[in-house]
């Protein structure tokens, strides 16, 4: 097994640094999940909504994000069925895809789509913090 290969594996999905979900692409799914991930495509040809904007004809990306915001929403709401059938769909038609980080509360979501590290080298990557001494609890008026 090459480095390469073992990169994009897994799948983890992360809301405010807890992974909530992991997929593993080395498990085959069932025949009829790879036939609902074609219903989902063809629903979705017919044209999605991201934010306010109808998109008529979208592109694999903007199908993949409007699938993670739907996903994050199925993850707020404690609907696990649906967030691993969202997952399944990111999983299968994103390969390169290996972390989907979601921060913010259940209205207010910034979704990330990462694609060059795994979970385990983000978690060995050092946070780095920027301080700015004028912006500070001490001096807010």
């Amino acid at each position: 097994m090459t480095m390469e290969k073992s990169k994009s594996e897994m799948l983890h999905i992360i809301i405010n640094d807890t992974v909530l979900l992991e997929y593993d692409r080395n498990k085959p799914i069932p025949e009829e999940q790879y036939k609902y991930l074609d219903q989902m495509d063809a629903k979705m040809k017919d044209g999605i909504t991201l934010g306010k904007d109808k998109i008529d004809k979208p592109n694999t990306l903007q199908c993949a994000q409007y699938i993670a915001n739907s996903l994050i929403s199925a993850l707020f709401e404690e609907d696990y069925n649906l967030g691993i059938a969202l997952c399944t769909y990111l999983a299968q038609r994103i390969p390169d895809l290996q972390q989907v980080k979601a921060v913010g509360e259940k209205n207010e979501v910034s979704v990330e789509f990462i694609f060059d590290r795994s979970l385990e080298k983000s978690q060995q990557e050092q946070k780095i913090e920027f301080y700015n001494p004028n912006f500070s609890e001490k001096t807010k008026h």
